[in-house]
């Protein structure tokens, strides 16, 4: 049984739900030790031919928690703290069956980096998606994105920090496979991951194979480990634009925190 995670087996296929709706579904050390947890039971049982990963409530998450843990004292400590969080990641990307992503509400941070990482990606018309990292000093943990978009869309994104992006635009650049209205992501991704069950185990295993085989041959492990170090530097280093966001979010809490850095900001 897990706290914040719930798992289950429906016919062929798995479910992974994000079960911490009074955060938005912010993911903190247990959430990663437990879903990654829950994704190897659904991988080692025969039944499950795909896997969706969802979240309970308003959101399908805003990302990782910055008022969980204590932040990592040295580079070294932060490199582990990092390196925990990306293979929470790419434990999807990896998975040897396919993996969709039933999104809604705020889809951020981390989060957007989770359901960049799955091989589908459903969102309902309110979603709203971003990378705000560089809006608090922070670095991204696992760099999806340049992989996936144009690179103009990834450089605007990422270098802005904007988090409103909407569903629409999201399908546009080409991140999310379909919009649909809110309320039929998870049964949309339900439709898609039947189909995909359906047909044959073997082939869509070693064409999923095939597929993550073609980006990694251009290097999309390297870029994404590069990624990760210079997170590990951006973090380690303190960036003193952290400090008052931090200190606000103590204070005020973090929605006091999030409007004073808004406030900086065009759109």
């Amino acid at each position: 049984m897990f706290e914040y995670v719930e798992c289950r087996v429906d016919g062929p296929l798995g479910y992974i739900k994000l079960n911490r709706p009074a955060v938005l579904n912010a993911i903190n050390r247990q959430v990663t030790n437990e879903a990654a947890e829950a994704l190897n039971q659904l991988e080692c049982d025969d039944r499950v031919r795909a896997i969706i990963v969802h979240g309970e409530g308003r959101a399908f998450s805003a990302g990782f928690d910055l008022s969980a843990e204590g932040a990592p004292n040295s580079l070294r400590e932060w490199d582990v703290y990092v390196q925990k969080d990306y293979d929470f990641i790419m434990g999807f990307w990896s998975s040897p069956k396919p993996t969709i992503a039933a999104v809604h509400g705020f889809c951020l941070a981390g989060a957007f980096e989770l359901a960049l990482a799955c091989d589908i990606t459903i969102a309902a018309e309110n979603t709203r998606f971003g990378e705000p990292e560089v809006r608090f000093g922070s670095g991204i943990v696992c760099m999806m994105l340049p992989w996936l978009a144009n690179g103009k869309h990834t450089r605007e994104l990422l270098l802005t920090g904007f988090d409103k992006v909407t569903a629409e635009r999201a399908y546009e650049i080409g991140i999310v496979n379909r919009v649909v209205p809110d309320g039929e992501h998870l049964t949309t991704a339900d439709a898609i991951a039947r189909d995909i069950a359906a047909a044959s185990r073997t082939a869509v295993t070693m064409t999923k194979r095939a597929i993550n085989r073609n980006l990694e041959a251009q290097g999309l492990h390297g870029g994404l480990q590069a990624a990760r170090d210079i997170c590990v530097s951006i973090n380690g280093m303190g960036d003193p634009e952290f400090e008052p966001f931090e200190r606000i979010r103590k204070e005020q809490g973090l929605k006091a925190a999030i409007a004073w850095r808004d406030a900086r900001y065009s759109f």
